[in-house]
């Protein structure tokens, strides 16, 4: 089995004008347009099994649409749906139930996006709150090169984040997970300072652009077993990625925890 971790979908009549903006700004060329049907070509073409979709809230006023969109995808075949919201929300832990309630897996962050270091105090709260009623936390982690200014995740913001939610109690289950293998184009940092954290890292859009060997160290140095295979897709292709992860010296079971088994451990699948 395959799971991608990581995918965006966006409603038909915003989809391609919403990744056409992206585009726009990252420089970066997309595989689909940010369709469910893309996003289902895409996985029959790469051959993966499920796909969890990672929606960003911009804004507070974005919960409610964004959420029951999220809801409405959650309840499609081979897809598994997080929720979204903004630190800036002026009720999240309300939100954050409304969330569970709607049998989402959990909620995905996007520090750049959402104008907001990680280690803000609001941050903290809501997953604290999130963690405490068993939703899993995503993360954009690294640089984002469609966005400007100083960078929101960090390996030293993310190592005072885990201080802040966590108080020295680390967890011997992780529920957060820190996406492009622990901080796009920020790997010496990770190898350096997040490998053995209680955190999942994710693959996305790292497979085809960061040097194979830096993907290998950072699954070596920090195991196998809290790695997750993701694309960002449709920003990157799933076939080639699978490729080249099955390129990598790993060994079946390595492949198979990457693959699926951490995934639907977090899933509680």
């Amino acid at each position: 089995m395959i799971i991608d971790f990581h995918t965006h979908v966006f409603p038909d009549a915003i989809a391609k004008s919403t990744i056409d903006f992206l585009a726009s700004k990252s420089g970066y060329v997309p595989y689909g347009d940010g369709s469910l049907k893309s996003l289902i070509s895409l996985m029959d073409n790469g051959n993966v099994d499920k796909s969890v979709i990672l929606p960003v809230v911009t804004k507070p006023s974005q919960f409610k649409s964004i959420n029951e969109f999220a809801h409405k995808l959650n309840n499609t075949d081979r897809i598994y749906s997080f929720g979204g919201i903004h630190p800036a929300d002026e009720t999240p832990f309300e939100h954050l139930d409304q969330i569970k309630q709607m049998g989402l897996y959990g909620i995905k962050l996007h520090p750049d996006y959402q104008s907001a270091f990680i280690d803000d105090k609001r941050y903290i709260e809501i997953i604290r709150y999130a963690l405490s009623i068993g939703l899993a936390i995503v993360t954009h982690a690294g640089i984002d090169e469609g966005c400007s200014g100083e960078v929101k995740c960090t390996p030293d913001r993310i190592l005072h984040m885990f201080d802040a939610v966590y108080k020295g109690n680390m967890p011997t289950q992780p529920r957060i997970i820190l996406a492009h293998a622990g901080g796009f184009k920020m790997h010496t940092e990770v190898l350096e300072k997040l490998c053995g954290i209680p955190a999942y890292f994710d693959l996305a859009y790292v497979m085809e652009y960061a040097d194979p060997d830096i993907i290998m160290s950072i699954i070596r140095t920090h195991g196998a077993d809290k790695i997750l295979f993701a694309t960002d897709s449709p920003w990157s292709d799933q076939k080639i990625s699978i490729k080249k992860l099955k390129s990598l010296p790993l060994s079946a079971e390595e492949i198979d925890k990457i693959f699926s088994k951490n995934a639907l451990t977090i899933l509680n699948k």
